[in-house]
Order: structure tokens, then C-alpha cells, then sequence
């Protein structure tokens, strides 16, 4: 890959490999504690500042955010975002590049969440979590077929998870997901895994073995659908656009699940950045800028039927 398009010396992605990679075979306390504090920084040198109001409120004992764009509102719609980190890190400090991101991009006002965290709050906390705060969204003000669920890497997953929750719970549905490198797959088996493991400059297979093992803890086996998504139900599944980067390990998690979806009658679009990485749409890079205006033209054709051009 050109070195022109990945500085691996920015302080940023710097910052992001140092999240998503283990020293030794486990997730030890001291890798807890750096990957949570690099989130932080992460989310102090990346977040927008401008062009969007930032307020907290709770949903019981959960700290969220309310992100408002100062341009082109449209208060009718929401999006509902889960952040990554592998379910053991990430907060709303580091969510807030994203969130912010998103609301720009589409106009509506985004949500995040601080969800509970392994290994302290294994499975099933965080999926608890997220169906509180949706539950509060749809109690207070939106319809659930005006709200999007996003989320990036585990917080793909996350509402990957919660969308198969609300059908198998046959609760109203939400427009549609906008999902960012999801990791849908816990058994960490896909052929994606070898093939761009010298490409990819964020994730590594040590890190999403053991952070997989941290979150389901004595619950299950990494392929039950609980955890990976990609084995549950997809009929019924809303709307979904999908991005990834040609050049990381997860993949094959997107391919998958586009095409899963669709056998099941779905719809589902899969972007991919051929210059991209993991969750390349973080970055203060000219492909991140793109990407989010294709998010924008996405999102405009579904909800207005017509591509903004942008």
C-alpha cells in the first residue's frame, strides 16, 4: 500500500494501534488500562469541535450523548451509535469521532452510549445496555423506523445484535444500520485474517481472539449467534450499508454479512475503500472525507429518495 495514504507516524493512528493490539497472549490489566487511556486520547485528537452541539443526559445509570449538527438539521431523524474497541474498551470521549461525524454527514441527531465494558460487564451487559437506550429513544420522541443504529468494529456487532434482538422480539424495526468495519464474527476464521494480516496497521488476530474470550467469558462458544451476528437471523433485517477496508483482517466480516443478508432477502451494500484499513473513516484523511460523503449520499437516497450530489 502507498505510504502516501497510511501515516503510520500520525499520532492518531499511532494511538488507534496501540488500542488494538495485545502484548503477550492475554488481556491482561496493564493492557486494559493503556488500550481505555489511548481511547481517551484518541477522541481528544481526532473529535470535530466545530459544527455540532454536544449534550450528556443518562438512561438510568448509562452516560450518553445527544449530538446535534448545526447545518441542515433534520430533527425527524436519528442515528443511535455504538462505538468500537473490542467490548473492553472505548468511551463517549472516543464514540464522539464518529457521532459527531455521522451527524454531519446526514443531518440527524446522534446518539452514543457508554455501554458497559468486559471484563468487568461481560456478555450480555452491553447488548442490555443498548436495548435500554433504544428503548428510551423510541419511548421519547422518534418512531424506531426514524432512527438508524451505526456503530463501528464491536459497536457494529453490538447493533448488529440489538437489531436481531428487537426481531426475534418482534419490536418495531429501525430504518435501516450504517455499520463501519462491523465485527461480525467472533471465531476469528476467515480467510481475511492471513491474507491482510501484514497489511493491516490496526487490528492484529492476538486482539480480537482475546477480547472475543474476554466479553463471552464462561457464556458460550464464539460462534453462537449472540455473539457473532453473522450465524443469527437476517430475515427481516433492516436496510444495511456496509463500509470496510481492503486492507484489514475483519474483511471478511463485511463480505459475509452483505451477502448473508442479501440470501436472505435483504438488502444490504457493501462499500469498500480499496486504500482503506480498519475503520479508516476515523482518520483526518482526504479517504475518510469521501467515505462520509458517500454515507451522506446513502443515507439521503434512503430517507429522501434522491442522492444529495455531494
Amino acid at each position: 500500500m502507498p505510504n502516501s495514504i497510511i501515516n503510520l507516524n500520525h499520532p492518531l493512528m499511532k494511538t488507534l494501534k496501540i488500542v488494538n493490539s495485545v502484548s503477550g497472549r492475554s488481556l491482561t490489566e496493564a493492557d486494559l488500562k493503556r488500550h481505555r487511556a489511548a481511547m481517551e486520547r484518541a477522541g481528544k485528537i481526532a473529535a470535530p469541535k466545530g459544527d455540532v452541539k454536544i449534550s450528556d443526559f443518562h438512561v438510568g445509570d448509562i452516560s450518553c450523548e445527544q449530538i446535534v449538527p448545526e447545518f441542515a438539521h433534520n430533527p425527524g431523524y436519528a442515528i443511535m451509535y455504538a462505538h468500537g474497541g473490542g467490548y473492553v474498551s472505548g468511551s463517549l470521549s472516543y464514540a464522539r469521532i464518529l457521532a459527531a461525524k455521522l451527524a454531519c454527514a446526514t443531518g440527524f441527531t446522534t446518539y452514543s452510549f457508554d455501554y458497559r465494558l468486559a471484563p468487568e460487564s461481560p456478555y450480555p451487559a452491553a447488548l442490555d445496555d443498548a436495548l435500554a437506550v433504544w428503548s428510551h429513544l423510541t419511548q421519547n420522541g422518534y418512531d424506531a423506523g426514524r432512527i438508524f443504529l451505526a456503530g463501528e468494529s464491536a459497536g457494529g456487532n453490538l447493533v448488529l445484535c440489538l437489531a436481531q434482538s428487537l426481531i426475534k422480539q418482534e419490536r418495531a424495526l429501525p430504518f435501516g444500520l450504517l455499520l463501519f468495519s462491523p465485527w461480525t464474527d467472533m471465531t476469528s476464521s476467515s480467510d481475511s485474517y492471513e491474507v491482510y494480516s501484514e497489511l493491516d496497521p490496526i487490528l492484529t488476530k492476538d486482539y480480537v481472539t482475546e477480547a472475543a474470550k474476554v466479553y463471552i467469558g464462561g457464556a458460550g462458544s464464539p460462534d453462537d449467534p449472540r455473539f457473532s451476528p453473522l450465524f443469527g437471523l437476517m430475515e427481516k433485517m433492516p436496510p444495511t450499508f456496509i463500509m470496510a477496508g481492503r486492507n484489514e483482517i475483519l474483511l471478511d466480516d463485511s463480505i459475509k454479512l452483505r451477502d448473508k443478508i442479501a440470501a436472505s432477502g435483504g438488502k444490504a451494500e457493501l462499500d469498500i475503500e480499496e486504500d482503506g484499513w480498519h475503520v479508516y473513516q476515523q482518520m483526518p484523511v482526504p479517504i475518510a472525507h469521501r467515505a462520509m460523503k458517500r454515507v451522506s449520499a446513502y443515507v439521503t437516497l434512503q430517507v429522501y429518495g434522491e442522492s444529495d450530489g455531494r
